[in-house]
């Protein structure tokens, strides 16, 4: 006798009876009820703190029901400190923490442990104010091994006298209000971006291509700092700029080869100028020296002049004196004092003739050089020796040439007395 085959639960046949999941009832296919559930959740949570289970006690009165209370508030009282507790934050040194309350701010600390009423009534955003920021105009510097790459829209600009220039610069900023950061500006970094380049355009615009590309660098930055720094008060972003550098300044790549002609004959005309800057430091040392060198002996010669002018009129006024006092003894006395001084300067030769007295004047210079000179008949001394006679007619023309000489002597004496006189 063959055995029922037992068909699975599941299959077409099968018994419900079956069903491992089952309650074993045919009359329950839905699904649980829901009301139930949450009672069952209930009652154990109750059980847990103390409470009694439906029909395990004998009643369900006030006395079993306390012990449940005392569970719920205990919870709630560990759910209020976790919600307080959450209330303490950190703000680390150069930070700040901006607490909003219900989204509107409240007040702005410092760093340190603080507390704040929790979410939702207050909320808190931290704000670093020391980091110094970054933001990069005309160009964008890659990260690691990726080189600089240009950014032709920001980096092109046109200059006071209608030139492009290609400039790029980054400007460093940090935060120096909080509050301001957060509310005031809506995106204060791309804000920031922004008013640079405008500054930027605005310098460039106003200065000369010569100036941005050599001598002005320097000043362009400065005046952009200054520039954004303005527009960045004026709408109250709380930023501060802490520095702007000019990064490059050169002509658009069209025209780099004639600009670089140009600044090579701007530096040899630099070149130019400090050599003739040198040679006239050289020089004008040496002018200024020899300049007053002249000076000085211009001056002493004056002086000398003058004095020796002095002193003749001094001489001239006491011979006057002496003059009107005697004035035969001073004639004489100039006299003799005068052929003194001419007798002393002249080489004299005496000669001796015989059956005369005369003295006759000879050319001593040739006398002297050993020239030899016709002599008169007789002996002739010079410096103790003798010389040869002459003739006659030579007698008579030396006599005549020395009378002549003697009448110019005295003729020259005479005019000076009448001039002492």
């Amino acid at each position: 006798m063959k055995k029922p085959v037992k068909m699975a639960w599941n299959e077409p046949g099968g018994s419900k009876d079956d069903d491992p999941w089952g309650d074993g009832k045919n009359n329950q296919q839905g699904p649980p009820d829901l009301d139930e559930v949450v009672r069952n959740i209930q009652e154990k949570v109750a059980g847990i703190f103390g409470g009694k289970k439906k029909g395990s006690g004998s009643g369900t009165g006030s006395g079993g029901r306390m012990p449940g209370n005392f569970g719920i508030g205990i919870i709630v009282l560990i759910i209020v400190a976790v919600w307080a507790l959450s209330g303490f934050y950190i703000v680390d040194q150069g930070k700040r923490g901006v607490v909003l309350e219900f989204g509107k701010y409240n007040e702005t600390t410092q760093a340190g442990l603080r507390w704040h009423i929790p979410y939702p009534v207050e909320s808190v955003q931290i704000v670093n104010v020391s980091q110094i920021r970054n933001v990069e105009i005309g160009y964008r510097s890659g990260g690691g091994e990726q080189a600089t790459r240009s950014i032709p829209r920001e980096a092109l600009m046109l200059t006071q006298d209608e030139n492009i220039v290609d400039v790029n610069f980054a400007v460093q900023y940090r935060v120096k209000d909080a509050k301001d950061y957060l509310f005031n500006v809506r995106d204060p970094d791309v804000t920031l971006g922004a008013a640079s380049e405008s500054a930027i355009r605005e310098v460039i615009g106003k200065s000369k291509m010569d100036f941005v590309l050599t001598e002005g660098r320097s000043e362009v930055a400065q005046r952009v700092e200054t520039l954004i720094q303005q527009i960045l008060d004026l709408y109250k972003s709380g930023l501060h700029v802490t520095s702007v550098n000019m990064q490059d300044a050169q002509p658009p790549e069209q025209v780099q080869a004639a600009f670089s002609d140009a600044v090579k004959a701007r530096e040899d005309l630099q070149r130019s100028r400090n050599e003739a800057e040198a040679y006239a430091n050289d020089v004008e040392p040496r002018a200024r020296g020899t300049k007053a060198q002249i000076t000085a002996e211009a001056e002493a010669y004056k002086q000398k002049v003058v004095i020796q002018a002095n002193g003749e009129a001094s001489r001239f006024l006491q011979v006057l004196a002496a003059y009107k006092k005697a004035p035969e003894v001073t004639r004489e006395r100039l006299y003799l004092e005068t052929i003194e001084d001419v007798m002393s300067k002249t080489s004299k030769v005496m000669l001796d003739v015989k059956g005369s007295g005369n003295v006759l004047f000879l050319p001593l210079d040739r006398l002297l050089q050993g020239t030899k000179m016709p002599f008169p008949t007789g002996t002739a001394q010079s410096s103790g020796g003798q010389s040869s006679g002459t003739t006659s007619s030579q007698q008579s023309d030396q006599r005549s040439s020395s009378s002549s000489q003697d009448d110019d002597q005295r003729a020259r004496l005479l005019l000076r007395s009448r001039e002492i006189r």
